[in-house]
């Protein structure tokens, strides 16, 4: 066999497999693959660059579109609230218009108004700038809008008396309905205005009581404070009295009771006597008006019936009222002139027979 034969096989002989102390380490990176890694990172980020900046430079202009929107918004609102103001002051100069609206009141009320409106701008403007942020960065807002209308829908199935209750409170203070310190009828109570909520509304009835009423259930709204109350007084006097005498002296005591203190405040117009009310066999009413000040109404009325009172003595006018009146000279009823006659089963002797039987007279035992 020849040399190069033998060196064939040899070299065609399977070679024996290395033992496992005796396998390589892992190849350490080369500074040409570190090169090559940060080649491709390079080509990533300039491939994809001008998209991100795309992405930042939309979300920036929307949150400044956003925040300017917000600070226009609210000055706009800060300038209504205002003018309201300057509106109510002008009629701050009237007797009417000083109790319509006060400073205090006008405050609260402009504080409210102000801080509902801020509220809702607020979160209008940036909740729709927080959806056009997302839809930037390409999010699939229809599971998220889908999600928001039925929780929606549920929450106003399920609160849709305190929504009822927030709206009409918001209407409430916007329409200036009534005030703190404001005498109301709110139809299911009635008292003074401690404290006007979007939700209850706290009154102060006449016995101390205070009464937590719901703005979604007041239908309607009755304001004694308002504008102007009306102190009515009827007199009753004989229906032979001079009608001119009675008129000189009502006449003469609302003069008399509008030149003194306190009541030339209260009294926003002169006595009127209005005239005859109703007329009856035995009685006549005069009708008296006057308009006062709110929530005085009743304290002029008792102080028109005590001056009404002592002048008409002071004349010799009787004041009539109540039962008909029965003449001096007319003897008492028979009190058995009502009772009906006895049966002939009933006991003539029992006590209850006796009573109803009639008196005999003194002249005819005689």
């Amino acid at each position: 066999m020849s040399l190069s034969a033998v060196l064939l096989a040899a070299g065609s002989s399977p070679s024996p497999s290395p033992s496992p102390s005796q396998t390589t380490p892992p190849a350490v990176p080369s500074l040409q693959d570190a090169h090559e890694s940060a080649t491709n990172a390079a080509g990533w980020v300039q491939q994809n660059w001008s998209t991100w900046l795309a992405i930042g430079l939309r979300v920036l202009l929307i949150l400044v579109i956003a925040a300017v929107l917000r600070v226009a918004v609210r000055r706009a609102i800060t300038k209504l609230i205002e003018r309201m103001n300057r509106t109510a002051q002008a009629v701050d100069g009237t007797a009417l218009g000083g109790l319509l609206v006060n400073v205090e009141r006008r405050r609260q009320r402009s504080h409210a108004i102000g801080s509902v409106l801020r509220s809702v701008a607020s979160f209008l403007i940036m909740g729709t700038a927080g959806l056009m942020v997302l839809s930037t960065f390409e999010i699939n807002l229809a599971p998220l809008l889908a999600s928001a209308g039925v929780a929606g829908v549920a929450i106003g199935f399920g609160a849709r008396n305190l929504v009822t209750d927030f709206l009409s409170g918001v209407f409430m203070i916007l329409e200036d309905q009534y005030g703190v310190g404001d005498t109301v009828d709110a139809g299911v109570a009635s008292g003074e205005v401690i404290e006007v909520g979007l939700r209850v509304t706290k009154l102060r009835g006449d016995n101390g009581e205070i009464w937590y009423v719901r703005n979604g259930e007041v239908k309607r709204i009755g304001n004694l404070s308002q504008g102007w109350a009306t102190a009515g007084v009827d007199v009753t006097v004989r229906p032979s009295e001079d009608l001119d005498r009675v008129k000189a002296v009502l006449t003469q005591v609302g003069e008399d009771m509008s030149k003194e203190d306190p009541w030339n405040e209260m009294l926003w117009g002169p006595v009127e006597i209005l005239g005859l009310d109703s007329v009856l066999l035995d009685s006549m009413v005069v009708r008296v008006s006057a308009k006062t000040m709110p929530g005085k109404s009743l304290t002029v009325e008792r102080e028109l019936r005590w001056r009404i009172k002592r002048a008409f003595d002071a004349e010799g006018i009787r004041i009539v009222g109540g039962l008909p009146l029965q003449p001096d000279d007319e003897s008492p009823a028979d009190p058995t002139a009502g009772m009906s006659a006895p049966s002939v089963f009933s006991n003539t002797s029992s006590p209850q027979a006796s009573a109803a039987s009639p008196l005999t007279p003194p002249s005819a035992t005689k």
